[in-house]
């Protein structure tokens, strides 16, 4: 089926990412905008570049969906069941041919809902354990913070807590950093939070306290050793670019010599 091509204020062919943001910054497109094209191409009359420009595609992609060259299938979305086109703007469009198509409502954006935590397959396995080691440790913390740390839920810290988990009998309490389940930053802004809130002291650690002077000591140590090694390489690679120029220098006059 023929449909015809308008291509208005176009003086020259254009690159298909060159034409979608063109498009894109004149108006929003359709939340998906090949099946939606889809839809027009198979139950309106709009011509192509109406079609390209409503939702953002180059007028060749349109084309070959009408033609079904397209290299995927898409099932067609019906814009007006959707709120981003109506009717009356439809039967517009297919009366004038040069009628650029108005969206009526822009798609929602799509935002992420705050929730639980999100965990890796790999290691969701480790979680009753990260729990368990908190539940230990700082028990000030509550089944709410847990939850947000970890991202599990309430029922099951309390099964962990009362015994009661199906797998109570392998959970082993475990640091939940070191399984990789949060940040020491984290676990220790959370204790910080908790125990200010129970009216107790936080924890401070102070494994590192005595050996603090020394770990700062040997870290400057190794600083300054791969500063030196380096400049030594460095130089080493100078001298022997230096040396290879001079031996292969053609205008030099002992040339060949080493």
């Amino acid at each position: 089926m023929g449909r015809p091509f308008h291509f208005s204020g176009l003086r020259q062919p254009i690159g298909a990412e060159q034409f979608r943001m063109t498009v894109m910054a004149d108006q929003p497109t359709p939340l998906m905008p090949h099946a939606t094209a889809t839809w027009l191409v198979d139950n309106t009359g709009l011509s192509f570049e109406q079609i390209a420009e409503f939702c953002g595609l180059h007028i060749l992609e349109v084309q070959a969906m009408a033609d079904d060259l397209a290299g995927s299938k898409y099932t067609g979305r019906d814009p007006v069941y959707a709120g981003e086109l109506t009717q009356e703007e439809i039967e517009k469009g297919q009366a004038d041919s040069t009628y650029s198509l108005k969206m009526q409502k822009a798609p929602a954006e799509v935002t992420r809902t705050k929730g639980p935590r999100y965990t890796p397959v790999s290691k969701r396995q480790d979680k009753p354990d990260g729990i368990a080691w908190i539940l230990r440790n700082p028990p000030e913390v509550t089944d709410a913070q847990i939850s947000k740390l970890i991202g599990t839920t309430r029922n099951t810290i309390g099964a962990i807590r009362d015994r009661t988990h199906w797998n109570i009998q392998n959970i082993q309490p475990k640091d939940p950093v070191t399984l990789g389940l949060c940040s020491q930053r984290e676990l220790d802004a959370l204790v910080a939070r908790a125990a200010k809130k129970a009216g107790i002291e936080a924890p401070t650690d102070s494994r590192l306290d005595g050996d603090r002077e020394a770990l700062i000591e040997e870290l400057r140590r190794e600083r300054d050793d791969a500063a030196r090694r380096a400049e030594e390489a460095l130089k080493s690679e100078s001298e022997f670019i230096s040396g290879a120029a001079t031996i292969l220098d053609p205008f030099s006059s002992n040339k060949g010599e080493v």
